[in-house]
């Protein structure tokens, strides 16, 4: 459904959206204040990325993308040298509307000044966990993009009802401490700066600019079906709020798992970097006895750590990698030996506390830049899978 305060903007593309009105009875009408949005505002909230090559916008044509496009676009315009901006949409090609949707988007992009591109998640789709893989194929397809064209900056629109959630959806998860800080308002991916600017501000503060600027966007029906585990959790959030746990709550959960997540990261570095280790490609050998007396949390994101540079950034579950650290600083604090795989690695902790890591490939023949390395784990030993 397009929400509409301009039918110039509009009128081209009336046929693919069925609907134009003034505003939706599902966005607020409140309007952010001058202030909130002013010059001085709309700096601070692009700072952190002024060096960036370049930036891609991923906007999908909802009321969030859009304000970030708006936003991004005045704050390009105040700047001598601003970063190029590219603007990018993601036809998902899971509604009939969807290719309309994205050549709209293109126009109100030019209207900006902007380029645009329409990325199409081509192939077969999945029946199951379609909102969780269709995000990775959004993500995929908007780096791959930001990267053919040397943008090093790809930026969405996440905002506070975002974070919330997402924490929301991480307790019924049982996530750790690190999930528990929620989405961050930058990180690495595949070489590039995924960046979210938008966190601190509520979707209705982003409705209420684009109807502030007469600018159109779309209503997705799809964020109302409960068929998606999203929206349930959006659902229970509205309960959870009558309780007390609602978004400001949430959102401070978030604030203190990160104050608490950093204190550990800056931990786990410390002990790290202090080791005398030999890392080289697909293998890692120390001498780990530093690490008997940490806790555990500290021996798990060390492992973590070292696994994640052997396999590439494979992703491990929390779960395992708990296991695994509790064999293993038993182990430690008793200087027994102990050997496990996970992450497609293989992990050997000798009786002397030096503890060797090597591609499970290693130890099938397999060419292996840690030949030297893998000799000193022994394939015939208890595996942890």
């Amino acid at each position: 459904m397009l929400i509409c305060d301009r039918p110039d903007l509009a009128a081209p593309y009336a046929h693919v959206t069925g609907n134009c009105r003034a505003r939706s009875d599902k966005t607020p009408s409140r309007a952010p204040g001058k202030a909130r949005f002013s010059a001085m505002d709309i700096g601070a909230l692009f700072r952190p990325w002024e060096a960036a090559r370049g930036i891609v916008l991923g906007v999908s044509g909802g009321p969030d993308s859009v304000a970030l496009m708006l936003l991004a676009a005045e704050w390009a315009r105040a700047r001598a040298l601003p970063p190029p901006l590219y603007v990018a949409t993601v036809d998902h090609g899971l509604r009939k509307d969807s290719r309309g949707e994205a050549e709209m988007v293109a126009r109100w992009a030019a209207g900006l000044g902007l380029p645009h591109a329409i990325l199409v998640w081509e192939g077969v789709k999945p029946k199951s966990r379609i909102q969780e893989r269709a995000r990775e194929a959004r993500y995929d397809l908007l780096i791959a993009y930001a990267a053919r064209i040397g943008a090093d900056h790809v930026m969405t629109a996440h905002h506070a009802d975002d974070q919330a959630e997402t924490i929301l959806f991480r307790v019924l998860r049982g996530s750790g401490v690190c999930g528990l800080s929620g989405m961050a308002s930058s990180s690495e991916r595949n070489g590039l700066i995924l960046a979210r600017p938008l966190l601190v501000y509520a979707k209705a503060d982003l409705a209420a600019l684009c109807e502030s600027n007469a600018h159109p966007f779309f209503d997705d029906p799809s964020n109302n079906d409960l068929v998606y585990a999203r929206t349930r959790i959006r659902r229970l959030g509205g309960l959870l709020a009558d309780e007390g746990l609602g978004r400001a709550a949430l959102l401070r959960l978030g604030r203190r798992a990160a104050r608490a997540d950093a204190a550990l990261a800056a931990r786990a570095r410390a002990v790290r970097a202090g080791l005398k280790a030999r890392r080289e490609e697909g293998g890692f050998r120390a001498d780990i006895s530093a690490l008997a007396d940490e806790p555990e949390e500290i021996l798990l994101r060390f492992l973590a750590d070292e696994l994640k540079l052997i396999s590439g950034g494979k992703p491990l579950r929390l779960a395992r990698l708990e296991a695994l650290a509790l064999r293993f600083g038993e182990a430690l604090r008793a200087g027994i030996a102990c050997t496990a795989t996970l992450g497609g690695a293989v992990l050997r902790l000798r009786s002397d506390r030096i503890l060797v890591i090597v591609r499970e490939g290693a130890l099938r023949g397999q060419q292996n830049p840690a030949r030297s390395l893998r000799g000193e784990v022994l394939e015939s030993d208890v595996r942890l899978t």
